[in-house]
């Protein structure tokens, strides 16, 4: 079913993904294979392949199109050569894409217009403060300073700043951020629409709800 003029936005862990039957290393295109097999850490391999499969599991979702026929390819406009850089679907020019990886968690979203998702974490603690002074904005680094534990709040920081990064940073962006506390993670989306986030899964059911977010 077509997500229609809604961005759908899922979250999950590697193993979730990577136990589904009808996700499986086979759906990857050739590239992506010789991509994979450059990757030597077994659990970061497990990652970057279980968000690939994830992104098109979101895409066959939203088009109506299987799994074998959503798969992203990549361009990067700064070298102007395909196989890396910002995901995009072949043929749906109208269409944003985004995935995202750390340790465990995977997260994909896709919808009408730019679209931006990270995910990392809940425990992670983003630094050095100098990196940090460089990419987040001055006002939410102080506000976090101000905090006990400014950890959370500079992890929120740093995924707000990542997704906005990836949906390619447009002054119409909403942005959207929550914690899902079953897995562990903290996640962003940015896009131009409405989005619509997974909030949990039962068997081979998503549960989902329709969130706004901020412009």
């Amino acid at each position: 079913m077509s997500g229609g003029r809604a961005v759908l936005a899922v979250v999950a862990t590697t193993a979730e993904v990577l136990t589904r039957p009808e996700l499986h290393e086979g759906l990857l295109a050739p590239w992506e294979r010789r991509r994979l097999d450059r990757t030597r850490i077994p659990a970061r391999r497990d990652d970057v392949l279980a968000a690939r499969l994830l992104v098109r599991l979101c895409a066959a979702r939203f088009t109506g199109l299987s799994p074998e026929e959503s798969g992203p390819g990549q361009y990067c406009a700064a070298c102007g050569r395909d196989g890396h850089g910002r995901p995009y679907l072949d043929g749906r020019p109208g269409l944003g894409v985004s995935m995202s990886h750390a340790d465990g968690l995977v997260a994909a979203a896709v919808g009408p217009g730019p679209v931006g998702v990270d995910v990392e974490p809940a425990t992670r603690r983003p630094g050095p403060p100098s990196v940090l002074r460089r990419l987040l904005p001055e006002a939410g680094l102080r506000e976090a300073a101000a905090l006990p534990d400014p950890g959370p709040a500079l992890l929120r920081l740093w995924v707000r700043r990542e997704a906005l990064f990836k949906a390619g940073g447009g002054s119409g962006l909403r942005l959207l951020e929550w914690t899902d506390h079953g897995r562990g993670a903290v996640v962003a989306v940015a896009a131009e629409a409405p989005v619509i986030r997974d909030v949990g899964r039962t068997g081979a059911v998503w549960r989902r709800e329709a969130s706004y977010g901020a412009t």
